[in-house]
């Protein structure tokens, strides 16, 4: 794939998730020039999600949107989610990449939140609304993320997509194991 052009629409506006998608393409596709451009695209669940499987559907749901609205070679949705699992409340995103013919989902690792914090989420904030007002940031999620805030900056919400969507393209790097 020497030089070839990747055109990529990526489900949300937020440059940290356009970042990481183009990131993410461009470490896989090492010989092409990626192109990445956001695009409003509804995910038709909260704006919160407090579920996993409702963070997978919002994710599948930008997707498609994208698809449907735009002409590329890949389409990546990425959505954050929140859920009270056995061992604690925690975050976590759910990614989607498409192509003509092919499609992955993958999951970011958990990251998990201190209970006074997912209690606002129950109440209904966002969980970047929250983090701005506990670390008294603003609009943290569209910097870092709670991922940065809670780790010291060790990691940050475009590593942690990063990481995700690449792990996802593992069958486009595969086709013939995957598609056997």
């Amino acid at each position: 794939m020497k030089n070839k052009l990747l055109t990529v629409v990526v489900g949300s506006q937020n440059p940290v998730k356009i970042n990481a998608a183009k990131s993410a393409i461009a470490t896989v596709f090492p010989n092409a020039m990626v192109t990445c451009q956001g695009m409003h695209a509804p995910s038709n669940v909260a704006d919160q999600p407090m579920t996993e499987k409702e963070t997978r559907l919002g994710a599948v749901n930008r997707v498609n949107y994208c698809q449907q609205h735009a002409k590329a070679n890949f389409y990546v949705a990425i959505e954050g989610g929140v859920e009270q699992f056995e061992d604690g409340a925690a975050t976590f995103a759910y990614v989607v990449i498409q192509s003509e013919n092919q499609r992955s989902i993958g999951r970011s690792a958990n990251l998990p939140l201190p209970k006074s914090i997912f209690e606002s989420l129950v109440q209904g904030e966002e969980l970047g609304h929250v983090m701005d007002r506990v670390f008294n940031t603003d609009n943290i999620k569209q910097k870092g993320g709670a991922m940065a805030l809670l780790t010291n900056n060790n990691v940050t919400r475009e590593s942690v997509y990063t990481l995700a969507l690449i792990l996802a393209l593992a069958p486009f790097m595969n086709e013939q194991l995957f598609n056997a």
